[in-house]
């Protein structure tokens, strides 16, 4: 039987496209193992999917300085010998990677055993993981197409995003039994990603007493972002985190707030779900999201709202707009190419398996 590495995380982002693919490996007959780090949000994901997990060491690689920043690369050593020696025990066919920085040493040791390795990048631009990993790999697969100008013409291959089969599996049905929530107003959901987002968190939760009279707000705040005195508004839930009623949720909503993730936005779009982005300010990341929320917004899949310009006023009054172009902002999604990638995807793995 043939074996296939998956590595990525540090955030959710990195992590789930990878299970979208696991389907279609088990059919192509691949064995999979999973190598992620010992305390990162992967370890208990991929635990969830029943895969063989192979924890290494892991160090971060930042672009500000930090004392840790002396310590780290002998962490991403340490962890390039531990891949090396898992790669050497289970003998992959490939290596998928989805980025972050666990993906540095497990790429690092693929190409020291001469094992093909296939990379997926989220963004725009590729992300520093991704950057350090590009030249020891086959294969780089891009969600956008503008990302191959950033890449050596041999290697870039447009694939768009691996997108799970269980988000289009979802019922809206099933999401108001779950919710507690009738049809009576539109449903808006708000994501801020796998650790939540404070700010628009507080300006959401400020706007809902009139927020709440023209819709029901679906809440995902990220963990310990729970606030207690809003348990029990009519019209209003909110959750730390969704595991398996994510795909009701997204079936029952007709409009996301949400970060500019590359992997979520791709599945709004894959969703045909109507979406008001605002992305990490330049001063928080290094601009990806506001590069992914603007080529939305370009053609027309979702709107933008900066961080900068974030008020109660400005989020209700983007709200309402997004509201009233919903129509024209599905007909543009029902007409974008590679919604999903995940059999582009497949394919390239398949290609470059040795």
């Amino acid at each position: 039987m043939k074996k296939i590495v998956l590595t990525g995380g540090g955030t959710a982002g990195h992590v789930t496209p990878n299970f979208a693919l696991l389907e279609g490996l088990a059919e192509a007959g691949y064995e999979i193992h999973y190598i992620g780090s010992r305390n990162g949000i992967e370890k208990e994901l991929v635990r969830q999917q029943h895969l063989p997990y192979h924890p290494i060491s892991s160090g971060k690689l930042r672009r500000y300085k930090d004392l840790k920043n002396l310590t780290d690369p002998f962490k991403v050593l340490l962890g390039c010998v531990q891949a090396w020696k898992v790669l050497g025990r289970i003998r992959p066919a490939v290596v998928f990677s989805k980025g972050g920085f666990v993906a540095v040493p497990v790429v690092l040791g693929a190409w020291l055993r001469r094992i093909p390795v296939v990379v997926h990048e989220s963004d725009m631009t590729p992300g520093l993981a991704n950057r350090l990993s590009q030249p020891f790999a086959k294969a780089v697969c891009t969600t956008f197409p503008q990302t191959l100008e950033h890449l050596p013409k041999t290697k870039g291959v447009h694939t768009g995003s691996p997108i799970r089969k269980s988000l289009y599996q979802g019922d809206a049905g099933r999401g108001r039994e779950f919710t507690g929530l009738t049809a009576r107003r539109p449903v808006l959901l708000m994501m801020g990603g796998s650790i939540g987002s404070v700010k628009v968190n507080q300006v959401l939760r400020a706007l809902l007493p009139t927020l709440l009279e023209e819709f029901h707000v679906l809440h995902l705040c990220g963990k310990g972002n729970l606030d207690d005195k809003l348990e029990g508004t009519p019209g209003y839930r909110q959750y730390e985190f969704i595991g398996k009623e994510l795909p009701d949720l997204l079936a029952m909503a007709d409009l996301v707030l949400s970060r500019a993730g590359s992997n979520a936005i791709s599945e709004f779009l894959a969703l045909k779900k109507p979406a008001l982005l605002v992305p990490l300010s330049a001063g928080a990341s290094r601009g990806d999201q506001i590069l992914n929320a603007r080529a939305f917004q370009r053609d027309g899949y979702a709107h933008l709202l900066q961080e900068e310009e974030l008020t109660q006023e400005t989020l209700l009054e983007a709200i309402r707009q997004l509201w009233t172009d919903r129509d024209a902002c599905i007909r543009a999604m029902e007409g974008a190419p590679h919604t999903d990638g995940t059999e582009k995807v497949l394919e390239t793995i398949k290609e470059y398996s040795r």
